[in-house]
């Protein structure tokens, strides 16, 4: 696959990411010329006939979709808080190109591209859900955690690998896929007869597929230069996780802990559970407020000034504060 990265500059003067792709044999031209270079190879990657052909036909469409000015952004992300669909659909539709991007770089942990971007959508969804138009950043920073956390979750439920039949890993991948599909399309979890209607099953035969995927959520994903051996048979631990996924998780975690270091333990608590940081589950004052005995205008006083010594450090330090929350 060759890929490159596109900046092209709008009729306000934003800078904005676009994102060009095309497919002949190989991976991500950035990649195939670091192993020319080098000599080496890390790992091979093959892109099925079908697979590119969708994944090049996506992509020839999303850049169909204008990219946004910050007015645009924020007028469209107030739009959003309110209610409105449209705005919604909108803004989904402005940064898929920013999903692929960032799918891009997990080429190599074992998913599929599409299946990458397929996750990346889904954190890109939340984003847009949870994104707050009043504090001023910009969305593309805070999407970006946002569909780095549903890849990477991917990943490592990818890495649990079990030994399944073939023809039942092909269901469960089915099943799999109109989940993501359907949740995608509706924004909340399907319910388990819309999910045998698109994988054209009955509701039975998709309630025992269901009870399989969550004991394990990973399929026989053919790796290697001829594509003889599967994931699973060069994985001794069910848990283990690649190490560049391992690295990626231990550096997010450091740099969260240490912008946290800076709080109270009480302040600290309360932006755990307000972000959801460590399990994804963003906590409502009220729920916070009840852990701790409090009112919730107290947790909120709590979290105002917590957030206040955090943006200090984030403006010291050249960074946006939605990059780590």
């Amino acid at each position: 696959m060759s890929g490159r990265e596109v900046l092209s500059r709008n009729s306000s003067g934003n800078v904005q990411e676009d994102y060009e792709c095309s497919y002949p044999e190989t991976a991500c031209n950035e990649e195939q010329k670091e192993h020319d270079e080098t000599g080496k190879s890390r790992s091979t990657v093959r892109f099925k006939p079908a697979e590119q052909d969708a994944v090049s036909h996506y992509l020839k469409d999303i850049r169909k979709t204008n990219l946004l000015t910050r007015d645009e952004e924020r007028e469209l992300a107030c739009r959003v808080a309110r209610g409105d669909a449209e705005a919604r659909q909108r803004m989904i539709e402005a940064n898929l190109r920013l999903v692929v991007s960032i799918a891009r770089r997990y080429l190599y942990a074992g998913l599929e591209f599409s299946d990458l971007i397929e996750e990346g959508n889904i954190g890109l969804i939340r984003a847009v859900e949870k994104f707050q138009c009043e504090r001023g950043f910009k969305f593309s920073t805070y999407a970006t955690w946002w569909i780095r956390q549903a890849i990477e979750r991917a990943i490592v439920n990818q890495a649990r690998t079990i030994r399944l039949p073939v023809h039942v890993a092909t269901t469960v991948n089915a099943y799999t896929r109109a989940v993501r599909r359907l949740t995608q399309q509706d924004s909340r979890e399907p319910r388990i007869e819309e999910i045998a209607e698109l994988m054209q099953v009955s509701v039975t035969t998709a309630r025992r597929v269901s009870q399989v995927v969550r004991e394990t959520t990973s399929l026989d994903v053919l790796i290697g230069e001829h594509e003889e051996d599967t994931l699973k048979d060069m994985l001794q631990d069910r848990s283990a996780v690649s190490p560049d996924v391992a690295a990626t998780f231990a550096r997010r975690n450091k740099d969260i802990q240490e912008w946290l270091s800076h709080l109270t333990a009480i302040e600290r608590r309360v932006i755990e559970l307000r972000y959801g940081l460590y399990d994804g589950d963003d906590r409502t004052l009220e729920s916070i407020g009840r852990e701790f005995g409090v009112t919730r205008e107290r947790v909120r006083q709590k979290e105002v000034q917590a957030l206040n010594k955090l943006r200090a450090i984030s403006r010291e330090r050249n960074v946006e504060l939605a990059s780590m929350l």
